[in-house]
């Protein structure tokens, strides 16, 4: 598949937060089969025209070659697209690191680019057997397990990262999955403090609770994990 054909829906120029330790460029990738209600990209959910030209995103690359460290692409679900991993060879070729964002829906699509691979995000939303209930998707928890699978027998560096709502995951929950997670071989694990940023679910954005997870509950769940951190909003 041509990288020219991937469907970019946005594009930062510079961050330093999506990639650790990395300066890098941000390629959002349209398309999720998922509807999570806190999801903060809703708009990105579906594939639609108007995308912007590779040709374009390819240029301005070139002129920061040396100046960034990667260039990551998230979304959306960056693996929905199957001009992904021609577009990840081609970022490569100019010398950059690349980074993935992901949710985990596709495993066999998420098996094919992890060789291109340097540094992946992915999120794990609840204990698998309850992920219908976020993502509205049967059969999804499966998905996610086998790709969690794949990206830990990998060896790609990865942060595991959970976004946490009360009325989702209240802590018996949390712990669960938490155990399930460290057991799988989970070292490095974040949970992030639900935001309302860009969320259109009313329900989920009244129900927050600010400051959950609350301190005692994350220092419980700390010991299990090499590297474990609460990233909370700003």
């Amino acid at each position: 598949m041509d990288a020219a054909l991937l469907n970019a829906g946005g594009f930062t120029p510079f961050s330093a937060s999506d990639f650790p330790g990395k300066l890098a460029a941000v390629v959002f990738v349209q398309g999720c089969a998922w509807r999570c209600g806190y999801c903060h990209n809703p708009g990105l959910q579906v594939r639609k025209g108007g995308r912007l030209a590779w040709s374009s995103l390819m240029e301005v690359l070139r002129r920061r070659a040396g100046l960034l460290d990667a260039v990551v692409f998230s979304g959306g679900e960056p693996t929905t697209d199957p001009a992904l991993p021609a577009a990840m060879a081609a970022v490569r070729e100019l010398g950059f690191q690349v980074g993935l964002h992901t949710a985990c829906l596709y495993p066999q699509r998420l098996r094919a680019v992890l060789p291109l691979v340097d540094w992946v995000g992915f999120d794990i939303k609840a204990p698998f057997e309850h992920y219908a209930a976020i993502t509205g998707a049967q059969g999804s928890g499966d998905k996610a397990r086998t790709c969690a699978e794949l990206i830990l027998a990998s060896g790609v560096d990865y942060e595991c990262r959970t976004t946490v709502h009360p009325a989702q995951l209240p802590p018996d929950m949390l712990r669960q999955l938490a155990h399930t997670l460290a057991a799988m071989g989970v070292q490095h694990y974040i949970l992030q403090e639900f935001r309302a940023t860009g969320c259109a679910d009313t329900r989920l954005i009244a129900s927050a609770r600010p400051g959950y997870p609350e301190a005692a509950l994350a220092a419980e769940l700390a010991p299990l994990f090499s590297r474990f951190e609460v990233r909370r909003p700003v």
